[in-house]
Formats: structure tokens, sequence, C-alpha cells
């Protein structure tokens, strides 16, 4: 029997507002280097649909665990992105890169809040899973969703950082149940699915874009269906 449902945060609960391309046009803009939106989209599409894709690109491990690695990975990723549109400007990348660290740019998908609180309606208890700066804390109770976690594991605050298991470990310890007894959904199957099943937990795919379409059984297109595939386990 499912106890506890596991989310990861970031493209799953939560995400760049409007969307990750509109707010890189917006910061871009402001700062005199206009952008159109459908080629930043393209740019990212082409690249990496998941930006942590080209995690192996920028050489920085754990980019999560400290300022100094967080900002060596985006600032790279910001780079390559915009090295892709034609535009160097090291003053953009620091402005990119605070905007995108501040809980203000962040907002829940629609779709979030209802299937949580059917979730919880249901009697499952809700955890989360996320690579992700220390002030997710903080943003999460910004939004008014920071309590409705019984459990919160996120990799800054930990030091650890999927898709290491021990963070799935971590979790599961906190929650006091068995693997077999848990869920994880996310957004990435690397980071996500593999590395929740390794250790037992059921994985669920969020898959909103149809990037995955050979993985059926266990993918979902909106949290809007989580709660009905959560109870027929």
């Amino acid at each position: 029997m499912i106890e506890v449902v596991f989310l990861d945060a970031g493209e799953t609960i939560l995400h760049p507002h409007p969307s990750f391309p509109e707010l890189f046009a917006v910061v871009s803009e402001r700062y005199g280097r206009p952008l159109e939106v459908g080629k930043i989209r393209e740019v990212q599409e082409r690249l990496a649909p998941h930006l942590v894709d080209l995690a192996d690109e920028t050489g920085v491990e754990d980019p999560s665990l400290s300022t100094e690695a967080s900002w060596a990975f985006w600032s790279y990723l910001y780079r390559r992105l915009l090295a892709e549109l034609g535009v160097e400007d090291e003053a953009l990348v620091k402005e990119l890169y605070a905007a995108f660290s501040s809980s203000a740019s962040y907002a829940l998908f629609d779709d979030a809040l209802p299937a949580m609180r059917e979730l919880q309606g249901a009697g499952y208890r809700l955890g989360l899973i996320s690579n992700f700066e220390q002030w997710l804390e903080e943003m999460l109770v910004e939004l008014e969703v920071g309590h409705l976690f019984d459990v919160s594991v996120i990799s800054g605050l930990e030091g650890v950082e999927k898709p290491d298991p021990a963070i799935y470990r971590l979790a599961l310890e906190r929650a006091g149940v068995a693997p077999e007894n848990a869920v994880h959904v996310g957004d990435s199957p690397a980071m996500d699915m593999e590395p929740a099943e390794s250790v037992g937990i059921r994985g669920v795919l969020l898959d909103r874009k149809g990037r995955y379409p050979s993985r059926r059984e266990t993918r979902i297109a909106s949290l809007k269906e989580l709660p009905q595939l959560v109870a027929n386990w």
C-alpha cells in the first residue's frame, strides 16, 4: 500500500514564471539585449530539453551544494545559451543568474496544488525530494505549500544530490516507510525515475511536453492524473 508520495520541485510542482524562455527574454530585454522568446525556446530544446542535461559540459559536480558551484554551473549554461543566440555579455549572465535565483521568479503549476490536496484528502502523506539550493525551503513557504510536506529533502540543505540513491534513502528514513510503500514523481528519467526505482521506490515520470512516449505505464502528462494512478497501486 502506498503511504507517501514524494515530489520533485523544479518543473514538477513549480517553474520559472511565466516560463524559462519568457523570463530569459524579459531579463535580456531589460538589460538592452532583446531576444525572441521563440528563438530562446528553440535553442533550449535543441541543446537540452532539461538544462541539467548539459551538466557534463559544465564540469561542475553537485551544483546545488554551494554558492560557488551553483554560480559555476548556471553561469556556464546561461553563457552557452547566449552564445547560441549570438550574444556575449557577462553582465547579462550575472543578471540572469540573479533573476533565476530569486523566489519571486517562480510559480506553482496550475495542476500542482489541486493534485497535492487530493492526495492528502485520500490519506497519502506528501514528501519533497529536490535538487535545489537552500532557498527552495523559503520559496515553498512563500508559495504557501511548504506546510503540505511531511518530509522535505532538499539537496542544498542535505549535502547530497540526485541521482545519488542516498538522497532517496534519506527521504525514506525520514518518512519512516519501506520503499515499496512510496512513490516518487519527477520530470527526468535519469534524475528522478531511475534512481528512485534503484532503491525500490515506484517512479512516475511527469512528461508535460510528451518527450518520452515509450514510458507509457509510469508516465503522466499532468499532475491531475497522479491521484488516480497512485490509487490504482
